[in-house]
């Protein structure tokens, strides 16, 4: 969950998202619902919102109604997901106590006050206990794994003896920002189903709906298409940190260092955390898409001077070469420098010097 936004869970209308949930409805429609689907695509683009939405329906819906209609007739297919907000079922999984579901995720760290880096194997082995009790009505068990990528090999590999021998009844649902970096051997024994990012209308509705009605334009170039991205960047007034970013930019090669030093301080200020996280995101953007720009084929404007700012540090796909191979290079200095905590000051200061640089090369 995003800082500021509303839990998945909690979210009951999904936008942007028709085709995928056309693929599920066809696939119960059709009597042939997998036990196991992988949830894909970039993050904040609905893919836990469908996760819950298909958990409420699973459960909801007995099986003998979704499988045979009145006097065995076929029942009329569905054409949504969409679970009452009343129903039991609703009101039993916003509040995390409905048997037929289990939620597996980073588990709480109560000597570090803080959620565990990973999902260990012991988060996977609840799943027997919970395969083990007898359902009441007879319905479907469901699973919700959020996110698998934080899952540590141990808890893969535990998983994954789930997966190849699948309980009846059972329908597992994992969520994946970066499906590449599994097993094989679990995404081959899952369906896919990608969640592309939204376009700017389906943006612009979610975010209403999430309680955000008025956005600035730029958000949607900003966020690409996500909605968590861009309620953090709305949170921490992203469009104004991106436009700072480009003032920098634009002093380049000959860097205003007052002017670095200034922003390294804002943006490093004790308890704002949340805000130098979106900033290095908003930097590690903007030369990403100074990159692109030089290749002949800039993305949407993010900001009125961007344009100018790119044309002249960018204007070709040799400089674009160079401003590619320094996002990469900064990109893994700054994770690097975060993980050994750096003093987050200096790091901004550093990466603005070689970008200062690199605009001195290419110039």
């Amino acid at each position: 969950r995003a800082d500021g936004a509303p839990h998945p869970r909690e979210t009951l209308q999904l936008f942007g998202q028709q085709a995928a949930e056309d693929r599920l409805l066809e696939a119960l429609n059709s009597g042939r619902m997998h036990h196991a689907w992988l949830i894909t695509g970039p993050k904040g683009v609905g893919k836990a919102t469908l996760a819950w939405r298909l958990a409420r329906h699973l459960i909801a819906t007995p099986i003998e109604t979704a499988d045979a209609g009145l006097f065995g007739d076929a029942p009329p297919p569905l054409d949504t997901l969409t679970i009452s907000p009343d129903h039991p079922v609703s009101h039993r999984i916003a509040a995390l106590s409905e048997p037929g579901l289990l939620l597996i995720r980073r588990a709480w760290d109560h000597d570090k006050k803080r959620l565990k880096t990973q999902i260990t194997v012991d988060e996977v082995r609840k799943l027997s206990s919970f395969f083990g009790l007898s359902s009441t009505d007879g319905g479907r068990r469901v699973v919700i794994v959020d996110s698998v990528d934080d899952m540590n090999p141990s808890a893969a590999n535990a998983l994954l003896k789930v997966l190849e021998e699948p309980p009846k009844n059972a329908v597992l649902l994992l969520i994946s920002h970066a499906p590449a970096r599994l097993l094989p051997t679990i995404r081959s024994r899952c369906r896919d189903i990608r969640l592309p990012a939204l376009d700017d209308a389906a943006l612009k509705a979610a975010l209403a709906a999430a309680g955000y009605p008025d956005t600035d334009p730029q958000l949607s170039a900003l966020s690409g298409g996500s909605v968590g991205a861009a309620i953090r960047l709305i949170t921490q007034n992203g469009p104004e940190l991106y436009d700072q970013i480009l003032q920098l930019l634009a002093t380049t090669p000959s860097l205003d260092r007052a002017a670095a030093r200034k922003f390294a301080e804002h943006i490093t200020a004790r308890g704002q955390e949340e805000r130098l996280t979106v900033a290095l995101d908003l930097l590690n953007l903007a030369l990403s898409r100074m990159a692109r720009h030089g290749t002949g084929i800039p993305a949407a404007s993010a900001a009125s001077n961007e344009a100018e700012v790119f044309n002249r540090l960018s204007p070709n796909p040799h400089a674009a070469r160079r401003w590619a191979t320094l996002q990469q290079e900064l990109s893994q200095r700054i994770g690097h420098g975060r993980a050994v905590n750096v003093d987050a000051q200096s790091l901004i200061l550093d990466s603005l010097l070689k970008i200062n640089e690199t605009a001195g090369a290419t110039a």
